[in-house]
């Protein structure tokens, strides 16, 4: 169902470690432009992430289709050095497929 106005939808879910809140925000005002272009060579667009307590929900569109964006980053060393940057303060298991946050299943949508 890729074209058209339509966009896949991605939704993962993570774990921040008590008390680093702070630095994960931190982190993120401060991404890597390497990030970003391998965000933006995936198809990804409005990705956002929200929290609340020690839990974080991320969801963004794939213009490219969710497979498509999932193997771009699977492969993406630069994806491997943030993960690795990222692991001293949240706690998430990779999907053992596609490597990539755990996809949630949507179960509502309003137009």
């Amino acid at each position: 169902m890729k074209g058209g106005n339509f966009m896949e939808k991605y939704a993962w879910k993570g774990k921040i470690v008590d008390g680093a809140l702070e630095e994960y925000i931190k982190r993120h005002n401060e991404i890597w432009d390497e990030m970003k272009e391998v965000l933006a060579n995936a198809g990804i667009v409005n990705y956002t992430i929200w929290n609340v307590g020690n839990e974080l929900f991320g969801y963004y569109e794939c213009e490219k289709g969710v497979e498509y964006a999932a193997r771009v980053q699977k492969e993406s060393p630069v994806v491997d050095k943030w993960n690795e940057y990222m692991k001293d303060i949240l706690i998430m298991e990779m999907d053992p497929i596609t490597g990539a946050q755990p996809k949630l299943t949507q179960v509502f949508s309003f137009r």
